[in-house]
């Protein structure tokens, strides 16, 4: 069951990513879910590049009908160094698993995710912003826009390790490893954080088998998800020793909509740490309650057949 009754209106979020596979399952959950409304998107480097991510994401949009939501480039490099080429053996050399795209893109808007963002709080009261990629875009948020993040009426962020192993060090996950110093600004800001780690996003797997019930459902987004998943597939075959996906942005996307229940978390401060070994690393720290944070350790069903059950509910544009 939904942890939250549907409400009159579906709620406005804006979606921070840096397009790839599960950023793609993410926002098309999202555009099926009736509990959410996507207001818009902007791009970070991550899995790939922003521009790249930007263009992945108008290109999605497109295939799912809906290239009315407004999406906005974000910051090309974290705040410390420069961006590292992304992870195209994970995601594939575009992001997207590298298949054949099916519609064109959309066109970007004019100004930056930022602008855009700080635009939206003023229509969009009680927004919600979903972070699915590295934090730069949020934290030049807290820096330069702090009314917008008093607007903002909660931030679910896909990132952290605290007891699981990192994915891209012993122990850090690659969101907050990309730009760490982003990660501790947004942590330490005003809003309310929910975040959502490999703590529990690496127990919620997506099967081959998932993917060929995805392959069946009608409409161009199941079929274009279920193609490039087979990548995703490929690289987590290496890790799981089964071809099977771990299912990072979509958690997290159904978290934020309440169609998963949190049934066991943390609420603590949260440290990012910055040098050596430990860089990207983020741990529980005593706080204040006004500076404590949402760090989500379970949810009440499988990831799996609510991402299943939602894409195959809602009414795609045929291929």
């Amino acid at each position: 069951m939904p942890c939250e009754a549907t409400e009159p209106l579906a709620r406005p979020v804006f979606i921070d990513c840096d397009t790839g596979i599960d950023d793609a399952l993410a926002i098309a959950y999202l555009i099926a879910d009736p509990r959410v409304e996507i207001v818009g998107i902007g791009t970070v480097s991550g899995n790939v590049s922003a521009a790249g991510a930007a263009v992945n994401t108008l290109h999605l949009l497109a295939d799912a009908g809906r290239p009315d939501i407004p999406v906005a480039l974000g910051h090309m490099h974290p705040r410390v160094g420069q961006f590292q080429g992304g992870a195209p053996h994970v995601h594939g050399r575009d992001g997207m698993g590298d298949i054949d795209r099916r519609l064109p893109p959309g066109d970007l808007e004019s100004g930056s995710a930022v602008a855009l963002l700080e635009h939206l709080v003023g229509e969009h009261p009680g927004l919600s912003v979903l972070a699915l990629g590295p934090l730069t875009n949020l934290a030049d948020v807290v820096e330069s826009r702090p009314h917008v993040v008093d607007a903002i009426s909660r931030v679910v962020v896909m990132g952290g390790a605290f007891e699981h192993p990192g994915n891209v060090s012993p122990v850090a996950e690659a969101n907050i490893s990309n730009d760490p110093e982003a990660a501790a600004l947004v942590f330490s800001a005003g809003w309310p954080v929910t975040i959502v780690p490999l703590d529990v996003t690496m127990g919620h797997a997506l099967t081959a088998e998932h993917v060929t019930e995805l392959a069946s459902m009608r409409g161009a987004i199941p079929a274009t998800l279920a193609q490039m998943l087979e990548t995703y597939l490929d690289f987590y075959a290496g890790v799981y020793g089964t071809r099977q996906c771990a299912l990072h942005d979509p958690l997290a996307a159904m978290i934020l909509s309440g169609a998963l229940c949190v049934t066991e978390s943390v609420n603590s401060g949260v440290e990012t740490l910055l040098t050596g070994a430990d860089r990207g690393r983020t741990v529980l720290q005593s706080a204040p309650p006004s500076d404590e944070r949402e760090i989500v350790l379970k949810v009440d069903r499988e990831g799996a057949e609510c991402l299943l059950s939602t894409l195959s509910a809602h009414s795609w544009p045929e291929e």
